[in-house]
């Protein structure tokens, strides 16, 4: 008897033992229920923590700020550049209602890209020394302001002291009339600066004329280049300097075309450029056509792209009839070829693309 229930007694606690680790669903089990509880609580407490958890991120990842960036990346001087803001949509919320800019001391036009971006033409001058900036302004509906900044670093130029008489790296010796390369009086000196003068101030009033054309910049004539944007000169041995156009070979009397729709704002006859037309595009943009034999337009015409302005010559200081092309953003001289690769927003979508079928330049 004694036996028989040390057995019973010792299968109860085996029996206790076993349940109180897996519990049977049984109403009559006191230890389920309160198991049942803190399995309930911990699904609970697991769903709070993955829901402060997710709060505690989205604050953590704050919306990223615009981005103001150019292209090319590392421009040279004289380049025609594209600077865009970037990143718009987390502000979606805070619409912008104006956006101003300056670089290099001219303004920028920002227009929409797409939804998400904004782009504005820039320009690096040709005598940039240690660093060209961008500066933006982004100003919001709630007033709030974004300030956004893009500093480019160039090697230190030193201020031009007039003429020089070394010779570039891969110049070209020219042969020109001597007046061109002797000592300049006083009075030729005054007269060329106050042509120069003549055509920044063109450029200039084109920062506040709209922009006046749609369709891609061509080309004005559609014969060789023979001397490109940036190649040494050197005049009778004697006086150099950087080439700040694109020529195209041409004889006495053929025809010379705009590059694009824009209005007539200067026709002049200058010393070394010869007989000039320079055209404002608007958006800061200006062409201008050298060596003129004549001129056929005047101050006020609008012309359409491809329409004809003049005829090549040898006006000015020449080694042969040709056109010199020139190109400036406001006061900045650039090169033209730059334009010739504008697209959208610049040019109309469906300019672009028709250009892009018939593979014109």
């Amino acid at each position: 008897m004694a036996s028989r229930l040390a057995v019973a007694r010792s299968e109860n606690r085996r029996t206790t033992s076993i349940e109180s680790l897996y519990p049977q669903r049984d109403t009559r089990c006191r230890a389920y229920r309160p198991l049942m509880y803190l399995r309930a609580m911990h699904q609970r407490m697991r769903g709070a923590v993955a829901v402060l958890l997710t709060i505690a991120i989205s604050y953590a990842v704050p919306a990223q700020r615009p981005r103001l960036q150019i292209e090319p990346r590392q421009p040279a001087t004289g380049t025609l550049t594209r600077l865009t803001i970037d990143r718009l949509t987390s502000h979606a919320a805070d619409s912008i209602v104006r956006v101003t800019g300056t670089m290099a001391g001219e303004p920028l036009h920002f227009r929409p890209l797409d939804g998400e971006r904004l782009q504005a033409l820039g320009a690096i001058p040709i005598e940039a020394s240690d660093s060209v900036v961008a500066q933006v302004l982004m100003e919001h509906q709630s007033g709030a302001v974004d300030s956004l900044r893009l500093s480019l670093k160039y090697p230190h130029q030193a201020p031009p002291a007039g003429q020089s008489r070394a010779r570039p790296a891969r110049a070209s010796r020219l042969r020109v009339d001597p007046k061109f390369t002797r000592r300049m009086d006083a009075e030729t000196e005054a007269r060329i600066e106050r042509e120069n003068e003549l055509a920044r101030s063109v450029g200039h009033k084109a920062q506040d004329t709209p922009q006046l054309w749609t369709e891609p910049f061509a080309r004005p004539r559609q014969s060789k280049v023979t001397s490109r944007f940036g190649t040494g000169r050197v005049f009778n041995g004697r006086v150099s300097s950087s080439h700040l156009g694109v020529d195209y070979r041409g004889t006495t009397g053929d025809p010379i075309y705009a590059a694009n729709r824009g209005v007539v704002a200067l026709v002049d006859s200058f010393f070394l450029a010869g007989n000039v037309v320079y055209i404002d595009h608007g958006d800061g943009i200006v062409t201008g056509y050298f060596h003129m034999s004549l001129p056929k337009v005047a101050v006020g015409d609008t012309v359409e792209r491809g329409q004809e302005i003049g005829l090549v010559g040898s006006t000015g200081r020449v080694t042969a009839a040709h056109l010199h092309w020139s190109a400036r953003f406001g006061a900045l001289t650039i090169d033209p070829g730059n334009l010739l690769s504008l697209k959208p927003p610049f040019i109309s979508a469906g300019a672009s693309a028709e250009m892009r079928r018939s593979g014109r330049q």
